[in-house]
């Protein structure tokens, strides 16, 4: 499987490639060639394990030994609490897809912690070594550093939005001291931290003589980690339910999460709906409710990680659909760049009808929690809370919905204090944070401050 870029200005890589160059050369996203049609083996893939699962799906898209992926896949798995990887819990009128038994307690665990060990293994057939830039909004952050924390041949550098993550997310990323982890708090938002990476990746020159590398969801192989766990999801739960279809509720700020279940849909997986959910920043769930895509001031709130109104991965959808045509995909990024809204007049004859969207507020994700763990003693994060109010709004009885969680609710404590009234939401990895010392350098949202900052720490390459 060769990977091309969203516009069209590379010439196809492979996996190996793709993995190392993150943001594609001509400044768009990298893409599988073909994405296979896995039907006629769904059937067969039901009763499959999490870890067997994913190592079936990864043997579709990498140039990797069959062993090594094996190998690769099992090793990234051993880190996390629960056996069943990602365990489906029935809440009501809902199910519950947990992402959250990894070492940070987040979604990203399931992806990051196979790209680590994919880089490892890269950097050691090729001796080469590798600088990291990343950009998060909460939890990408922590989820990454723990993924290469203390490999050899591997520096990171994460950017946090400063003032703008949790208290418990800001000090699962500080708190890890080893010597290639560079923490940076940048003076502005998420998308200006977001904005500075892609600005940094752009510098070619900079880019290959560093050998940057992204562990962003820009990276292919963080949504190719993520599309296991909607067939493992949906497997559980249609054979609890015997339905034929089902619906998946995802909070979403960066397109990335979704994207994958939009890849799974793609593959075959018999999914009636992808619902997609935000908070007040809802620049996604207006386009797809009337086709405005168009940029507002972000707006701070308890859902941090969906603080977002840049959503990178949403490239990647918008070139299935124009037809997978890479000019016409280019001109409308660059009309995007240049007015902070797309002309959307040619994708209004789209058929596309999979992807349905709704936004919740503060008021309503509180609410929302405070239901949810009075009714069934079931407590969800801010953010998993955003996807089951939205997800409600479209349940179908012959289409079970899957909701899918994506952090512990420790890592928002105030959130559940305020809510329920009670100091609930506890985990022991996260109660051992509270004392630990930190480490992180503050610096303007500036382009240069960051590269310089780079520079600096990497030395004399």
């Amino acid at each position: 499987m060769n990977y091309i870029s969203t516009r069209g200005g590379i010439k196809p890589v492979s996996f190996r490639e793709s993995v190392m160059m993150g943001l594609a050369r001509d400044g768009g996203l990298l893409l599988p060639e073909t994405i296979p049609n896995v039907a006629p083996r769904l059937e067969q893939w039901r009763t499959l394990s999490y870890e067997d699962l994913a190592i079936e799906i990864l043997k579709l898209y990498v140039d990797l030994p069959p062993a090594d992926v094996e190998r690769l896949v099992r090793k990234s798995y051993s880190t996390f609490s629960r056996k069943e990887i990602t365990p489906v819990i029935r809440v009501g009128d809902i199910h519950v897809l947990e992402l959250f038994h990894g070492p940070t307690l987040a979604f990203k665990d399931l992806a990051l912690q196979v790209l680590g060990n994919l880089f490892e293994y890269i950097l050691k057939e090729s001796g080469q070594e590798l600088n990291i830039l990343a950009a998060t909004s909460g939890d990408t952050g922590s989820a990454a550093i723990h993924g290469v924390r203390g490999r050899e041949r591997i520096r990171i550098f994460v950017m946090h939005p400063h003032g703008r993550v949790s208290a418990i997310q800001e000090r699962q990323m500080t708190s890890v001291l080893d010597d290639n982890v560079f923490n940076l708090a940048v003076e502005g938002t998420f998308d200006d931290c977001q904005n500075i990476m892609k600005a940094i990746f752009n510098d070619l020159a900079f880019k290959d003589r560093y050998s940057l590398g992204s562990v962003n969801s820009i990276n292919w192989a963080r949504v190719l980690a993520q599309i296991v766990y909607y067939f493992y999801g949906a497997f559980r739960v249609m054979e609890k339910t015997g339905a034929e279809k089902v619906r998946f509720a995802v909070p979403t700020g960066n397109f990335g999460d979704i994207f994958a279940g939009y890849v799974a849909a793609r593959m075959g997986l018999p999914i009636g709906r992808l619902v997609l959910a935000t908070n007040e920043n809802d620049i996604l769930a207006r386009f797809f409710q009337s086709g405005d895509y168009s940029l507002g001031k972000v707006r701070a709130t308890i859902s941090p990680s969906m603080d977002i109104q840049v959503a990178s991965n949403f490239e990647r959808y918008l070139y299935y659909r124009v037809g997978g045509d890479p000019a016409r995909l280019t001109s409308l990024m660059k009309s995007f760049a240049k007015e902070g809204r797309l002309p959307m007049e040619p994708l209004k004859a789209s058929a596309e009808n999979l992807v349905v969207a709704g936004s919740g507020s503060t008021e309503s994700t509180l609410a929302t929690i405070r239901r949810y763990y009075a009714d069934h003693q079931y407590l969800l994060d801010p953010h998993s809370a955003v996807g089951v109010f939205v997800g409600g709004q479209y349940l179908d009885r012959n289409e079970p919905m899957i909701c899918l969680a994506t952090a512990h609710p420790a890592k928002f404590g105030q959130a559940i204090i305020d809510a329920t009234g009670r100091d609930v939401a506890r985990h022991p990895a996260i109660d051992g944070l509270k004392d630990l010392p930190t480490r992180c350098e503050v610096l303007p949202a500036s382009i240069d401050a960051v590269r310089n900052h780079m520079e600096k720490h990497i030395g004399g390459n």
